[in-house]
């Protein structure tokens, strides 16, 4: 089984704050993924979201947890998938800064051997994180210039 975590860039007028219609906007925007990454307002993990956010947890900044697990859960009365997240626009232009002012390198030195150890190819595994890091300054960085929120939902 695969596991996604899905971020949405979006104007905070162009939503509603009600998981049904959350879980339905993310659900065409998940079918759309391949041409809304390609525009930037997308990006999506497969099984990772995790080892990411564990990787950014190295951090020694406040804001370390917004990229991956930040904003706050929408409600859902009805138990029904996915679970969504909502980051305002302030939360995500923290995100956006973090994500800009903090090293790669230091990161990579300071997550230490758990991650180095993840793949017997530890240039390969460097290079995966590297690029999990510079999609999400990427699209955060869009996102915050816009003065968008982001919606996060994890599909299974």
């Amino acid at each position: 089984m695969s596991i996604h975590l899905h971020f949405r860039a979006v104007a905070e007028t162009g939503i509603r704050d009600d998981h049904a219609w959350l879980a339905a906007f993310m659900s065409e925007a998940w079918d759309r993924r391949a041409d809304e990454h390609e525009a930037g307002v997308s990006t999506s993990f497969d099984k990772v979201s995790g080892l990411v956010a564990e990787f950014y947890s190295a951090a020694e900044a406040d804001d370390r947890e917004l990229p991956v697990h930040g904003g706050r859960p929408v409600a859902n009365d009805t138990g029904f998938d996915p679970p969504l997240m909502l980051m305002d626009a302030p939360e995500v232009s923290r995100a956006a800064r973090f994500l800009t002012a903090v090293s790669f390198d230091d990161l990579w030195r300071a997550a230490g051997p758990r991650f180095r150890a993840l793949c017997p190819d530890e240039e390969s595994n460097r290079e995966e994180f590297r690029s999990y890091h510079h999609g999400l300054r990427a699209f955060y960085a869009q996102a915050a210039s816009a003065g968008h929120a982001v919606v996060k939902a994890v599909w299974a």
